[in-house]
């Protein structure tokens, strides 16, 4: 090999490593631009923003591959190596992995449904199996969910056969509260009645609100309580918070109002031998 062609080749192979990067730029670029734009539109829904944040993201992951096989392959043509026979021999071995890999088949297919189908996107909370968090990015293969104590977990696509979608549309808060036998029932509702009426007209959680929260009523016998159920919609992901605000303001109601919101007890009976009777303890 001459030394102008072999100066030749280096420099082409620098040149494709030059554009190979400025692609990659470019795509980095695009996103960051796209997700701006999205982000600003006030006409979009949220779940539709979510949905085209998701799209982009992968988009973009498949244009990072597409260069770096591009590359690779050019690369390796360029320095005198056939690559004809090595696409064949890949597309033979993806037939057979695509036969043998039936599951990394199903994992690409039910990412493809997950997008197109809109079933959750990124930011969504999401409950699949015994794993509950928020959705931090999805690829055709898996989709990794964080856990609210940090955890980072790796869902396979083709695993998402039953999912609960936490944070789409609207969501709603279900608050039981126990309310103690000796109580009167009548007064108990009164008093949540008036507590929640008076927690929708707080201007700090109205705007979360989705609708006036609805008392229910008794739902349950308790060991030592009648449960009560408060329900409220909200806008979606604000279920949690809605939820901790209002355990706190029934609460104080219940405390100020004189509502005994009992805890669990036992009551033991000892028989005594000398006086053949027995006597609460």
């Amino acid at each position: 090999m001459q030394q102008n062609d072999l100066i030749q080749m280096l420099a082409s192979g620098l040149l494709i490593l030059a554009l190979t990067g400025i692609g990659l730029l470019v795509a980095r670029w695009a996103h960051r631009r796209l997700i701006a734009w999205i982000e600003r539109i006030d006409t979009i829904h949220q779940a539709r923003q979510h949905q085209l944040t998701t799209i982009i993201l992968v988009l973009q992951w498949i244009v990072i591959v597409v260069l770096i096989v591009s590359a690779v392959l050019m690369l390796l043509s360029t320095f005198g190596i056939d690559i004809t026979p090595l696409l064949a021999s890949a597309g033979i071995a993806a037939l057979a992995v695509s036969l043998g890999a039936q599951t990394l088949m199903k994992d690409f297919i039910g990412g493809v449904l997950v997008i197109l189908e809109n079933q959750y996107a990124v930011g969504d909370t999401i409950s699949v199996g015994n794993v509950q968090g928020q959705v931090e990015q999805i690829t055709l293969r898996l989709t990794k969910v964080r856990a609210l104590n940090g955890d980072l977990y790796y869902v396979p696509n083709g695993e998402m056969r039953v999912l609960a979608n936490m944070t789409r549309d609207w969501s709603r808060v279900m608050l039981d509260v126990g309310v103690a036998y000796e109580e009167d029932l009548d007064r108990a509702l009164s008093v949540l009645a008036a507590s929640v009426e008076e927690f929708a007209q707080d201007p700090v959680h109205q705007a979360d609100l989705l609708g006036a929260p609805q008392v229910l009523g008794a739902v349950s016998f308790g060991d030592s309580a009648v449960n009560l159920r408060v329900a409220v919609k909200t806008a979606p992901g604000r279920q949690w918070e809605i939820g901790r605000a209002l355990r706190q303001f029934v609460l104080a109601a219940c405390e100020r109002e004189g509502v005994e919101l009992p805890y669990p007890r036992q009551e033991v009976w000892v028989r005594t031998a000398d006086q053949g009777s027995s006597a609460p303890s």
